[in-house]
């Protein structure tokens, strides 16, 4: 993401005498715009203890910041996965050489949201899942589209749903979502986690992140919740 209102994408910031603010914006290819797809053909068996999955789709500040809106979620919490231990962090994890993505560790109640649902929420509206090593003006490695499937059925509920979408032709491009297994989840530093709750008018926040959320309330109304399950509320 653009931390400082300085990485790729964001060309100029123009103040306008009279107080208003001119956002110029440049860079990455034109995103599939969010639309509802169709839901999975069979899911992960509902539970009466709560579930999880770990999903990477471009800055965690925004994933986190839709899933915290969904509905049934318990928890989101921005990461790492994809890489090892010794190199979960943000400085690391940025230069696009651990093996890690920004993730986001999602904890929810089967028998409000399911994890089939989740994942149509992901394709729907979370990021673009046809943007290889990008998401927007984020480019490179730790900005890919992942699934980190937790368990066996996890992983075929996620690989028959990728197959499903591309079959029905469900985006004009490829998807470029992958599967990896066996991948342990880092959480990230605390000053990431609740990002676009605490800052909602930061100027990549508000270009990138906040129409996310929009679209959510939009195509998932019944999923949508106006209050975030946030960190900082869960930690007390």
């Amino acid at each position: 993401m653009l931390g400082s209102v300085g990485r790729v994408g964001i060309v100029a910031l123009v103040v306008i005498g009279g107080g208003g603010l001119v956002l110029k914006l440049s860079g990455g290819a034109a995103a599939e715009e969010a639309r509802r797809v169709p839901p999975v053909l069979h899911d992960v068996a509902a539970t009466p203890a709560t579930q999880s999955l770990v999903l990477a789709g471009g800055c965690f500040w925004g994933v986190q910041g839709a899933f915290q809106h969904v509905a049934g979620v318990v928890t989101a919490t921005a990461g790492y996965a994809g890489g090892s231990a010794a190199t979960a962090t943000y400085e690391m994890t940025e230069t696009g050489q651990t093996g890690h993505a920004e993730a986001v560790e999602i904890v929810f109640d089967p028998q409000q949201v399911s994890y089939g649902q989740l994942l149509q929420i992901f394709f729907s509206v979370v990021h673009d899942p046809t943007q290889v090593d990008q998401q927007g003006p984020d480019v490179g490695k730790q900005y890919r589209s992942v699934i980190f499937p937790l368990n066996g059925e996890q992983q075929k509920v996620a690989s028959d749903y990728i197959a499903q979408l591309r079959g029905e032709g469900a985006f004009a491009r490829p998807l470029a979502t992958s599967i990896e297994v066996g991948k342990t989840f880092y959480r990230a530093e605390a000053y990431h986690q609740d990002y676009v709750y605490n800052n909602p008018n930061q100027p990549y926040v508000y270009v990138y992140e906040q129409p996310k959320i929009e679209a959510l309330k939009r195509l998932f109304p019944e999923e949508y919740r106006e209050h975030p399950v946030l960190v900082a509320e869960k930690a007390g």
